[in-house]
């Protein structure tokens, strides 16, 4: 079911545009449009150069605002294809007072299009939709077409952090990243039985923890390359 358009949607999004850049193509065919480039100076956008961090689908931001604030010399870039759910995530980080963070409005397919390649340094995948029938396998964000989009966009040591609650999704990304050319490290069972120190929650990891449910936690790196510690 479609969500219905939230009132006074146009005038929100109008109110934070300055921190978020909404994706209007004329060509929306996923292979064809992305050819044509139209890379955002991120440089001039956040004033400042420095290590970006990419999550993809970010919701309402909740892990946008945490992981920016710890790290204020880093840059965040939020990706989230539906207007009703990125303006909530733009006005949280309005009213959060952080500076650091900016907004796409985009599916992850055309990525290739507004981003440079090699320039990201870390990307989040956090609680993406499982997809589960197998015929819709190719929407999931770590299907090999994916990953292939990402390392176009991953720099020298780069790694993609991905959680989820869901285990033949995790499953399915850990074949699907090692087929690809991945390699894996500190990859949990039961990332809040683990000992794991620096994790910040999720709204839907959050839910899913409160039932009980563990969660799935890995890193992966282009193999041969330098992986960050």
């Amino acid at each position: 079911m479609r969500m219905r358009k939230k009132k006074y949607l146009d005038e929100r999004l109008e109110a934070v545009s300055d921190i978020l850049f909404i994706s209007n193509l004329e060509d929306r065919n996923f292979n064809t449009a992305p050819e044509e480039k139209e890379f955002i100076d991120f440089d001039k956008w956040f004033d400042r150069p420095s290590p970006y961090m990419l999550e993809i689908g970010c919701g309402k931001g909740g892990f946008a605002v945490e992981f920016a604030r710890r790290n204020p010399d880093i840059n965040f870039i939020a990706v989230e294809k539906d207007a009703n759910v990125i303006v909530s995530a733009c006005e949280k980080i309005r009213e959060a007072g952080i500076k650091n963070v900016r907004f796409i409005k985009c599916s992850a397919e055309y990525l290739p299009k507004y981003i440079k390649p090699h320039s990201i340094n870390r990307i989040f995948l956090n609680f993406s939709c499982p997809f589960p029938k197998n015929k819709y396998a190719s929407h999931r964000l770590t299907h090999p077409r994916f990953l292939e989009i990402y390392k176009e966009l991953m720099s020298s040591g780069a790694e993609i952090h991905q959680k989820t609650d869901n285990m033949r999704f995790f499953e399915f990304s850990i074949e699907s990243m090692t087929g690809c050319g991945f390699a894996l490290k500190n990859v949990s069972l039961d990332l809040h039985n683990s000992g794991f120190e620096s994790n910040i929650e999720t709204e839907y990891e959050h839910k899913f923890a409160s039932l009980g449910l563990p969660i799935y936690r890995l890193e992966a790196y282009i193999a041969g390359g330098e992986a960050n510690d």
